[in-house]
């Protein structure tokens, strides 16, 4: 019987390797200039009739184009793109993209360790660019994306990842940028009952991020430990904490343990933080939300709450971003903020939850996030609404510059099943 499983593995790895073959895009050689598109900028502005130009993966120009004058012997490539819309590249967070392949087969799923406090663990060296989910991701506007690891209380450090690479080193766009607590549950909503060990797990979580600040305090460490090493960019705020915390109580709690700390906190998942708009917002705690397309987190609530939370956090003024669990579900990121703006959220909001805001969140907005001179050419064009799964169709993208290939094995299965049932 193990021998059956072990050849069904090699098999479903292989059938892995045969599409995982796409090259990687090769620098920028040529200036390029996109011309006519209804440019979203990521900022909350739009141009109806844009120029957008960039050269050696930086954006060079971003203007008006019934304003702007362009020499056109610059641009060697030239892209007419009337009547389609170009965006900032989408950034997904809290994803395991990359860290997971196949989820019902165990050998491809390399995103956690065994132990409870691991936050020296590095998700960066166990991801991998050759993953056939990734191609599928991009070909809806992800091309960046968080990649978290999963698992215990502390489960290690993320990386932000441009998901056009040769290998992790190349990928790498923010290394090691944050740390991850799964902030333990008060009450268990599967089988409706409390968290007995509650308190005890808590406490826990204090004493150790006690034992981190003194270690990072202390100048004179004989011995390196690698577990409160990993933790010292905590408290210097060179790295970020994110909390995986949903219910008020929770949020509540974390938000007021670490605000002695003096840590960068961000909330991940947050289904209650609308409740409690004003304690995120006197302690500048952003948010990562979790689905919106899912269902409340009480028989009592409204059956379109999730559907509305983006609305009130931004009608509150807190920093907020959107975000799903998971590698090949981040394909609908787009449509998660699309189900917002059909719940009162501004279209151009929506865009920026998914751009500007997540790069804030995520500590590289001078460099990405919005269509501005100077900042990466990580961007594409699709020839209708980004956010709507009916009309969403790139024709183009590109990461630093670079353009990508958008084929992948879904579209590589459609073309050969279309060609069988149409005898050609």
């Amino acid at each position: 019987m193990k021998k059956i499983q072990s050849i069904i593995i090699v098999c479903l790895l292989f059938q892995i390797s045969l599409f995982a073959q796409q090259t990687p895009a090769f620098a920028q050689s040529d200036a390029v200039l996109i011309m006519g598109a209804t440019a979203h900028l990521g900022n909350g502005k739009v141009i109806q009739n844009s120029a957008i130009g960039f050269e050696n993966g930086k954006l060079i120009l971003v203007a008006d184009a019934n304003t702007v004058r362009i020499d056109p012997t610059k641009y060697p490539t030239q892209i007419n793109a009337q009547g389609k819309h170009v965006y900032p590249g989408f950034i997904a967070p809290n994803t395991t993209l990359g860290l997971i392949e196949i989820e019902a087969v165990r050998a491809t799923n390399d995103m956690r360790e065994v132990g409870s406090f691991n936050p020296n663990l590095r998700s960066i060296i166990a991801y991998n660019t050759d993953s056939n989910i990734t191609p599928t991701v991009r070909s809806n506007g992800v091309l960046m994306a968080q990649v978290v690891p999963q698992g215990g209380r502390v489960p290690g450090q993320s990386t932000v990842v441009q998901l056009d690479a040769w290998n992790w080193e190349d990928a790498a766009y923010a290394t090691d940028e944050g740390i991850h607590l799964n902030w333990p549950w008060s009450f268990y909503w599967w089988n409706n009952r409390a968290n007995e060990d509650y308190g005890d797990q808590v406490d826990e979580i204090k004493t150790n991020f006690k034992e981190a600040q003194a270690y990072a305090k202390n100048k004179k460490v004989k011995k390196t430990n690698l577990k409160m090493d990993a933790m010292k960019g905590l408290f210097n705020k060179s790295k970020t904490l994110y909390v995986h915390a949903n219910n008020v109580k929770s949020i509540t709690e974390a938000v007021l343990f670490f605000k002695d700390f003096g840590i960068k906190l961000v909330i991940v998942g947050g289904t209650d933080a609308w409740m409690i708009t004003d304690l995120l917002k006197e302690n500048k705690v952003a948010v990562i939300l979790g689905d919106t397309h899912s269902l409340p987190s009480r028989s009592d609530s409204d059956i379109d709450e999730s559907f509305k939370t983006a609305k009130r956090l931004s009608e509150a003024g807190v920093l907020y971003a959107f975000g799903m669990k998971g590698a090949w579900q981040q394909r609908n990121l787009a449509f998660q903020a699309g189900q917002a703006i059909g719940y009162g959220l501004d279209y151009e909001e929506a865009i920026t939850a998914l751009t500007l805001n997540t790069a804030k969140i995520l500590g590289i907005d001078k460099t990405v996030g919005s269509l501005e001179e100077g900042k990466d050419a990580t961007l594409f064009i699709s020839e209708g609404d980004a956010l709507d799964m009916r009309t969403c169709k790139l024709t183009q993208a590109f990461i630093g510059g670079r353009e990508i290939d958008l084929d992948n094995k879904q579209k590589a299965l459609y073309r050969k099943f279309k060609q069988k049932y149409e005898g050609k």
